[in-house]
């Protein structure tokens, strides 16, 4: 996946809600068992430090068989799990499954190569998100660290799983930056739940795995909206006659330029260029390590190490 292209530039809609409300929503463009709902050219420059999101949905041994391994460096990936099980097997990370709810984090930093550290569990179909997030300058180009952390082990706030910041008092297992909040929501239809952004939080956004949500609009499976910058709360109800599940992101504003690679994200041209210098040397030594298949069936992430 790329930071500076994608198959085609995601559009959006601005729209003119006069309250706190929409500033934009989209449904991004379908690739395959991939939509790509904002990319860092696009809506990741408006509300960085989320910078690039995914809606996945499909058959796991497919889409494994599909992806190859990739670089990525300045960035941490996010990966949730809305339906389906898929299994992870890493000889430093350990092995198990992950459900709703579970994550995978994988803070790239200096540089990895990955893509296929996920294998296909009992069900037949998956779904989840893929979230980038924007590292500040002091981890940009450290040292890349990962965490497979199962449903079992996400705190839950009301309805909202923790997925990575804190919430209402609730922390998520995820080693993240401060001033980030991401959280995965499941609402019964008809049930009514507020967001209420932490101080200095006036970035927020979400986007619909499936059901129907209002806030001052409709929206359903496959919308992203992003909300006017602002600290007000953000009031959610569930529509029809089946659970809203959604992610909710928010955070401190990033205060930097974005600088864009192929598939790198950082706060400046030198940061950038020492982070492709790094992962080039990645790929060299990745082809020097041969075949490092799991017994499951995954490749596990290569971090140099």
């Amino acid at each position: 996946m790329k930071a500076g292209a994608s198959p085609r530039s995601t559009s959006f809609e601005v729209t003119d809600s006069p309250a706190r409300a929409i500033a934009a929503r989209t449904r991004g463009h379908s690739h395959g068992p991939i939509t790509r709902l904002m990319s860092p050219s696009d809506l990741g420059r408006v509300i960085k430090p989320f910078v690039f999101l995914d809606l996945f949905e499909g058959d796991m041994k497919a889409m494994a068989a599909g992806m190859g391994l990739h670089p990525h460096s300045g960035i941490a990936t996010v990966t949730v799990f809305t339906k389906g099980d898929v299994c992870y097997d890493d000889p430093t990370d350990g092995q198990g499954t992950l459900t709703f709810g579970g994550v995978e984090w994988m803070r790239a930093s200096g540089g990895v190569w990955h893509g296929k550290e996920l294998s296909a569990g009992k069900s037949a179909r998956m779904q989840g998100f893929q979230l980038w997030l924007a590292m500040p300058p002091h981890l940009e180009n450290e040292a890349p660290y990962s965490q497979y952390i199962e449903a079992e082990h996400i705190q839950t706030s009301g309805p909202a799983h923790i997925v990575v910041g804190d919430y209402e008092g609730v922390s998520s297992p995820v080693i993240a930056p401060d001033g980030v909040n991401y959280l995965l929501i499941r609402l019964e239809p008809g049930e009514q739940w507020t967001y209420r952004p932490p101080e200095g939080h006036s970035v927020a956004w979400l986007a619909m795995a499936e059901g129907m949500l209002c806030c001052d609009e409709v929206f359903s499976g496959g919308d992203m909206i992003v909300f006017r910058p602002s600290e007000d709360p953000i009031p959610l109800t569930a529509l029809g006659d089946e659970p809203a599940i959604f992610v909710l992101g928010s955070a401190v504003p990033h205060p930097h330029d974005l600088h864009l690679g192929y598939y790198s994200v950082h706060t400046s041209a030198e940061a950038l260029a020492r982070g492709e210098r790094r992962i080039a040397e990645l790929g060299r030594m990745l082809g020097e390590a041969g075949d490092r298949t799991t017994g499951s069936g995954s490749t596990p992430v290569f971090k140099g190490n």
